[in-house]
């Protein structure tokens, strides 16, 4: 073991206990406003792994010298930080968002509940499922502005906007698994095992719709009695601009986010896309919102320090993916997701030689299970934590809290993918 890799893990340790803490740091920023910037700074979740790997570049560059740690740094692939930065944009502008809300609104008013019950529904149902079309990064968008006037505002208790949160995360982490593109963990390791779409919707998708659904039902049951008098639907809600979008211009948005979808794997094409999408904001403005431009960069922050660090971590991950069975490799699986991203994952057990059907299996079921224990454990998951954070105390989610949120539909979940 090198000196680096010992330094890298500490590191990262450090980044977990940092993201644990971050509400911390919140709570001390309104305690000392004369130093709250700093505290602010600190308590902002997509900061920290950035943030650390910038304190594992420097370290590198101390110990190794200066032209390591950049061989490094451009050694890593970032193309699902730009990839989940551009979609969440994209996703989030006014014109893509009302024509899901409307199409949404559409559905839950034939439905046999009271419409708000209805919505929440749809938003912690139907669209993270329909992330297995439109990737996870862009359902977490369009679900968590969904759901932000419902659930996450002032009046509702605060255990269940965590639980909501928790249930959330857990469905958009199973939702994309109808497809082999459109979850990052499996996107590591489809090509390598030869799994196609088809092979997916059989072996987990359908079982994942199962799980998706019982954990929506199960959290709009425990909301019912406290979504009347909501800030609204959502709906007809996406902002300030008074003129109605133009279906052409709507529909010219959600063709800029299918050619992402469909470039999400060329950075050079989807960036250019995207240029074109700013310059098409940019001229017909009156018809936008302000874009998350902001919010979207702090996420694609995160998770590029997310690559950074998690790429000096393979010295110790890979043999505990490799020495444990099927069954115990789901749950080492479900667990080591919590505190490390679950495409990592099963990108190192991509490559493991030999690895049996069964450990395939496993391995990647128990990394979509565990997908929403954490903040860092599914790609996603910061792009919703960034837009719903303002909805809990302190404007900060708390690990804890979310752990707990999440630990029955993990547990909903994970019997899905064992029993059925």
């Amino acid at each position: 073991m090198q000196t680096i890799q010992l330094v890298g893990a500490v590191l990262f340790g450090l980044a977990l206990l940092h993201t644990f803490a971050a509400k911390s740091f919140e709570m001390l920023s309104h305690r000392y406003p004369r130093h709250a910037g700093l505290f602010h700074l600190l308590g902002e979740v997509e900061v920290v792994f950035g943030f650390w790997a910038f304190m594992l570049m420097l370290a590198m560059a101390l110990l190794n010298g200066g032209q390591t740690a950049i061989a490094y740094a451009e050694s890593r692939h970032y193309t699902e930080p730009l990839f989940v930065f551009v979609v969440m944009v994209v996703a989030a502008s006014r014109p893509v968002l009302e024509i899901v809300q409307r199409v949404l609104l559409g559905i839950a008013k034939q439905m046999p509940v009271a419409t708000e019950l209805a919505l929440v529904w749809l938003g912690l149902a139907l669209v993270p499922l329909t992330g297995s079309l439109i990737t996870e990064p862009a359902a977490m968008t369009l679900a968590a502005l969904m759901l932000a006037p419902l659930i996450f505002r002032d009046g509702m208790p605060e255990w269940l906007k965590y639980a909501a949160l928790g249930v959330l995360f857990v469905n958009i982490s199973i939702g994309g698994l109808l497809t082999a593109y459109a979850a990052p963990p499996v996107l590591m390791v489809a090509g390598t095992w030869n799994w196609d779409s088809a092979y997916m919707a059989a072996h987990f998708g359908w079982k994942a719709a199962v799980a998706v659904i019982i954990n929506a039902t199960a959290m709009s049951f425990l909301l019912r009695k406290h979504l009347h008098g909501a800030a609204g639907t959502g709906v007809g809600e996406a902002g300030d601009a008074k003129l109605p979008v133009p279906l052409a211009v709507a529909l010219i948005h959600l063709g800029f986010l299918a050619a992402l979808v469909v470039l999400g794997h060329h950075p050079v094409l989807f960036l250019g896309i995207f240029m074109l999408f700013l310059g098409f904001t940019s001229a017909y403005q009156r018809y936008q919102n302000p874009l998350i431009i902001k919010e979207g960069l702090l996420v694609g922050f995160f998770l590029a320090g997310l690559v950074v660090l998690g790429g000096m971590q393979q010295w110790w991950l890979q043999p505990i993916v490799e020495s444990l069975s099927p069954l115990a490799l789901f749950f080492g699986a479900m667990s080591l997701t919590a505190i490390t991203d679950n495409a990592a994952l099963t990108y190192l057990g991509s490559l493991i030689n030999g690895i049996s059907a069964d450990a395939q299996y496993m391995l990647v079921a128990g990394a979509v299970t565990g997908g929403g224990l954490t903040v860092i454990a599914n790609a996603p998951n910061p792009a919703g934590a960034s837009l719903l954070r303002r909805g809990f105390r302190d404007e900060s989610i708390g690990t804890l809290g979310l752990l707990a949120g999440a630990l029955l539909p993990t547990a909903v979940a994970a019997l899905a993918f064992l029993l059925l």
